[in-house]
């Protein structure tokens, strides 16, 4: 692949995922906005300090800066993960660029998302010790660094066993392997329970799942606009000769 077409991916996958987070920003809005504001008010009800002026409006936050981070980060991640796709684009099998794009997001989902979730899982305004929360970022970005590398090396696992095994084989003995070492990481690095008592499970498990519904809808709105517009671009069009049997029939002539 030339740099003009990494270069045209890359402009692509921006544009891919500043769709993709117009469309998460719509789920953040109406599912995660609720149960943030719900802690906030456990927050500011359990809270001993009272009187403080807040630097921007929670009405600010909601809106504009919400917007602001999820259109960014869009933008971020299509980048990134267009890259991504020019790497994979017929090294991970015969797949088109629609497939490609498609298993990109999925592995990103996965390996960049839901395997962190699982172990460190968000955790809304007034749950968490402010004294470990540096230890707690680094510790997350810790297992999301290890996903992906692990999810890099099951996919390498997997194409050097398809060769002895078969694709199918292959691919569950490199899916295994993947669950088996992501499972000694779960075990080996520590854990948090800092849910303060009394804190509404139910705006905990609210919160929760919404973050998981934006990340889906992030990645799944990716695949499918990045995947129409690689295809676009990588697969010839056939000519309007070709597709209209009329003209064909009087070229013929």
């Amino acid at each position: 692949m030339n740099s003009i077409s990494v270069r045209a991916l890359l402009i692509r996958g921006m544009l891919a995922g500043l769709a993709a987070g117009a469309v998460a920003l719509v789920v953040a809005y109406f599912l995660g906005e609720s149960s943030v504001d719900a802690a906030i008010a456990y927050e500011e009800g359990h809270s001993h300090e009272h009187g403080g002026e807040e630097l921007v409006s929670r009405a600010m936050q909601s809106t504009g800066g919400l917007a602001t981070g999820v259109l960014v980060f869009g933008v971020a991640i299509g980048g990134f993960a267009a890259l991504a796709f020019c790497v994979a684009l017929g090294r991970i099998g015969r797949f088109g660029p629609r497939a490609t794009a498609a298993l990109v997001s999925l592995g990103a989902l996965l390996a960049g998302y839901v395997v962190p979730y699982l172990k460190y899982p968000p955790n809304p305004p007034a749950v968490g010790d402010p004294d470990t929360i540096g230890q707690r970022t680094a510790l997350y970005f810790l297992m999301v660094v290890l996903s992906v590398l692990l999810a890099v090396a099951a996919v390498i696992l997997g194409k050097r066993l398809a060769p002895r095994l078969g694709n199918w084989n292959a691919t569950v003995a490199a899916s295994a392997a993947f669950i088996a070492a992501a499972g000694l990481a779960y075990a080996f690095l520590p854990s948090f329970n800092e849910v303060p008592q009394g804190f509404p499970g139910a705006v905990l498990w609210e919160f929760r799942l919404a973050t998981l519904a934006i990340q889906v809808t992030l990645w799944t709105s990716f695949g499918l606009v990045f995947g129409h517009l690689a295809e676009r671009l990588l697969t010839p069009r056939t000519s309007h000769v070709d597709a209209d049997p009329s003209r064909a029939t009087v070229a013929a002539n």
